[in-house]
């Protein structure tokens, strides 16, 4: 019987972490966008 660490788990995980990270990153980028699309409108109506 061998007693070591399955790499596959490492592979999904890193996987995982790369989608997560990218999903967080589109949604930050898209929130930040929204913020500066709502300055702009604010700035043109003065």
């Amino acid at each position: 019987m061998r007693e070591t660490l399955d790499p596959w788990l490492f592979i999904y995980v890193s996987y995982a972490m790369g989608v997560i990270g990218t999903a967080l990153m589109v949604g930050w980028s898209w929130l930040g966008m929204k913020a500066a699309e709502a300055r702009r409108d604010r700035s043109r109506e003065r």
